[in-house]
């Protein structure tokens, strides 16, 4: 039975969400079609590009990212402070960058006089808008409606585009978070659609490579710690060139190549994380299915269990195995 958004999402105990979209229909309607003979290539940019947008509306990050042939995977941050402290200007100036708001909404923002009952009226409205700006179900409603009206009208037809539902994991823990991460930017090579990080294309990490080799950072993406970045929370406590090595060393995990001098470095890599090597390797390959409705060791589980009124949590044994070591 399908859980409702409410038990699946507690920023009570972590503001990272591990969320899947997956396409019907056929099963490439981003890809290449060989039953067709037809590429839908191009369509992964339109998820990409409107990805990256939101990321610069809504006051959440997002910390990875996967654009597949037939679904999608992305690893977001809610910073609902940061919405909380959005003045009733910068709420309304965000919401209108993806949305015509109402009459009243359009009138403030033009500058033109309102009375005070109508002022009470937007006041409430932007209440609204500040809400939806820091919910994980609108950022992705946002994402999938447009992806599904743009490729319906290039198609010609109507219906569905993707499944009703994405699916949500909360990430408890900061091993969580950066296994997920991880997981979700080796979608590609896992998939075979790629055999490095730099032709692994429309992922976070082959944006992050490609910007750093610039020197330049992704505003939209949430920063790996960096000496540059002080006095913020909203960082990956992670250096980039860290993460770059740990997939490194997983595609040699996947493809039975890691040398012995890489095991070593991975194994260092691996006790920082605090996860074992036969454990990252089912983390990497299997996280979607190893975790369910959350990610994390024991007691943040149990914790989130309590917190969203569950009766039971499923995957608890598999997920300890994982992250109580």
């Amino acid at each position: 039975m399908a859980q409702s958004r409410k038990s699946l999402i507690s920023l009570e105990d972590t503001p990272y969400y591990h969320c899947i979209s997956r396409c019907v229909r056929r099963s490439y309607l981003c890809g290449y079609d060989a039953k067709s003979d037809v590429s839908y290539e191009h369509r992964k940019s339109w998820v990409e590009k409107r990805l990256l947008f939101l990321g610069k509306i809504f006051a959440i990050d997002i910390c990875a990212y996967a654009v597949m042939s037939n679904h999608v995977h992305i690893v977001l941050c809610v910073g609902k402070k940061m919405a909380l402290s959005w003045t009733l200007d910068n709420v309304l100036l965000q919401w209108h960058k993806m949305h015509k708001g109402t009459l009243l909404t359009r009138k403030y923002l033009k500058g033109e006089s309102v009375s005070e009952s109508e002022l009470k009226t937007i006041q409430n409205t932007a209440e609204i808008y500040r809400k939806r700006l820091h919910d994980i179900s609108w950022f992705m409603r946002n994402l999938n409606e447009y992806i599904a009206r743009k490729a319906n009208t290039e198609d010609g037809c109507t219906g569905r585009f993707w499944e009703g539902r994405f699916r949500s994991q909360a990430l408890l823990t900061e091993k969580a978070v950066l296994s997920c991460m991880a997981y979700v930017d080796l979608n590609p090579i896992r998939a075979k659609a790629a055999t490095n990080l730099h032709d692994s294309f429309y992922t976070s990490i082959n944006r992050r490579l490609r910007y750093n080799a610039k020197s330049e950072r992704i505003k939209v993406l949430m920063p790996f710690k960096h000496p540059a970045l002080v006095n913020t929370n909203r960082i990956i406590n992670f250096t980039l060139a860290d993460y770059r090595e740990l997939l490194k060393s997983s595609i040699d995990i996947m493809h039975g190549s890691l040398s012995s001098s890489k095991v070593t470095k991975l194994n260092s890599t691996l006790t920082m994380l605090g996860v074992n090597q036969p454990n990252w390797l089912q983390i990497i390959t299997n996280f979607e299915n190893t975790f369910s409705f959350a990610a994390g060791d024991r007691e943040s589980m149990m914790l989130f269990k309590q917190n969203t009124n569950r009766k039971r949590i499923a995957k608890l044994k598999s997920a300890a195995s994982c992250f109580d070591g």
